[in-house]
């Protein structure tokens, strides 16, 4: 049997959903190991910086958990 842990991330991109979600992983796998799972929670844009969009992608990803915290 198994334990994993589910954490919480949000990537950016200013390309398109399918960027920012991989920026999020591409990060998370520089900290954590054996990711298993990534969910898509909810995306979304930010126009807070006039003609520029920003895509964003919060995710929900899952790694084996091996104690500790």
């Amino acid at each position: 049997m198994s334990v994993y842990k589910v954490i919480e991330l949000i990537g950016t991109s200013e390309s398109s959903w399918e960027d920012a979600a991989a920026t999020a992983i591409t990060s998370a796998r520089q900290s954590v190991r054996g990711l298993r799972v990534a969910e898509v929670v909810e995306q979304d844009i930010d126009l807070a910086e006039g003609d520029t969009l920003t895509y964003r992608v919060k995710l929900r990803v899952s790694f084996k958990y091996e104690g500790g915290e």
